[in-house]
């Protein structure tokens, strides 16, 4: 498990723990393969997790006080509610287990570093905590309009992740006086259900059953969300990420902020350390300029949202993440074409091109198979500065030939270029409305 490590002792078991890579800004956060011996000594700290679960349960106080009458035989009623008890839709009595419940109860106790009764009292406090915060309620609640543009769950990783993106540059246009309220209990409150409520909304796209996707990615965007204006959000923000560690073993797999200015990034890897008490090697901060390059380490182009340099469009009535993506590398000071086979007559072709990093000339041209017809140039123009050239087109197909891109890299760099296409068939707008 590497050079790394610390030793946790719980019931005269010893347990390696791997600390994580300190250039968390750098690297993406992987779990590092166990040997057998740290199999054996996980398996053994579950199982005794279990049956102290599973006594609390049935002492009745998994939720707090326990039960003052040990002589006390539970009814039938009784034990059915004892095995009705779920989180996050999974149920956590180890005898009657649910296909996650191994799963579920191993967040909590490698969020403890296997130390098993630090596990159960944190599991415990998260039960304790939804039911006073009446988390089971909060799906049903309408918290207002105020947020609905900052988050939304759109795609996933290259693990089939669930990625989840929180833009809080949308409410740089919100007046100072609603930022200022956030100063008031009642509206830092409201704040916090709302993240709760996107994080329990998040939660029932995972799957917890073995092989499936238990965890998230977070895409945390700090774009034109900088100045004092902002700093209530910011203070609210910081209680939120108190809330998740503490209540959501887990289940946040990589946190990729974005557009970070470098203070935030110092202050906040500081802070991190803070609530942790250890480097936070799952977060990777991506400053402007490298956000594009960062995001597709961890996400396919066609599952990126165009927004950060990817292919994806929400509501996009023309691709899905079934079409083929294709990629090429454009070396420095160098040029390529991609060409686009156009046969067929009577069909439009789509196509969609993301050039990542800019400073290069880009060209769009139907060129017709007879020689006597004239090409056709779509369009032409050059792109200087900037992390990205997103470009979606089309063009209907009155005889044969092909669609040629051009593009010419100006600086001495490699980039990297994603582009796909469709047809489809197509009735000429001048037969719509001919009489």
């Amino acid at each position: 498990m590497g050079k790394n490590r610390g030793k946790i002792q719980d019931q005269n078991m010893e347990l390696r723990i791997h600390e994580g890579n300190e250039n968390e800004h750098e690297e993406n956060y992987e779990e590092p393969p166990l040997d057998h011996e740290d199999e054996k000594l996980i398996k053994r700290a579950l199982i005794d997790f279990k049956c102290k679960v599973e006594d609390a349960m049935h002492g009745n106080y998994l939720f707090g006080i326990p039960d003052t009458h040990p002589c006390h035989n539970q009814t039938t009623k009784e034990i059915e509610q004892l095995n009705e008890i779920k989180l996050w839709g999974v149920a956590l009595m180890p005898s009657k287990p649910h296909e996650g419940t191994d799963t579920l109860l191993l967040k909590f106790l490698k969020s403890k570093n296997y130390v098993v009764h630090e596990a159960l009292e944190k599991l415990r406090k998260t039960l304790a905590w939804r039911k006073e915060f009446k988390v089971d309620e909060i799906l049903e609640e309408n918290l207002g309009p105020e947020f609905q543009k900052v988050a939304y769950l759109n795609t996933v990783d290259k693990e089939g992740r669930p990625v989840f993106y929180h833009v809080y540059g949308d409410l740089k246009d919100k007046p100072m006086q609603y930022l200022e309220k956030m100063r008031a209990e009642e509206n830092s409150d409201k704040f916090l259900r709302w993240r709760v409520q996107q994080m329990e909304k998040c939660i029932k796209e995972l799957n917890f059953e073995p092989g499936g996707a238990d965890s998230l990615i977070q895409v945390i965007d700090w774009k034109d969300f900088q100045g004092p204006h902002t700093k209530e959000l910011r203070s609210v923000y910081r209680k939120c990420w108190t809330l998740l560690e503490e209540h959501y073993p887990e289940i946040i797999h990589q946190y990729i902020i974005v557009n970070v200015p470098l203070r935030y990034y110092v202050s906040h890897s500081f802070s991190s350390r803070l609530i942790t008490h250890k480097p936070s090697n799952k977060i990777i901060f991506a400053r402007p300029g490298k956000v594009t390059e960062t995001l597709l380490r961890f996400i396919s182009p066609e599952n990126l949202l165009v927004e950060y340099g990817g292919l994806k469009r929400i509501n996009d009535n023309e691709f899905s993440s079934e079409h083929k993506v294709f990629e090429l590398n454009l070396k420095a000071h160098a040029s390529t074409h991609i060409e686009i086979p156009a046969p067929e007559v009577g069909v439009t072709i789509v196509w969609d091109v993301t050039v990542v990093e800019c400073d290069v000339t880009y060209k769009e041209e139907f060129i017709p198979e007879d020689e006597g017809s004239y090409q056709v140039l779509l369009q032409d123009k050059e792109k200087k500065g900037g992390e990205r050239l997103c470009v979606r087109n089309s063009y209907y197909i009155n005889e044969g030939g092909m669609i040629s891109i051009f593009i010419h890299n100006h600086i001495n760099k490699c980039k990297k270029v994603f582009y796909r296409y469709k047809t489809k068939p197509t009735v000429p707008t001048y037969l719509l409305y001919k009489t």
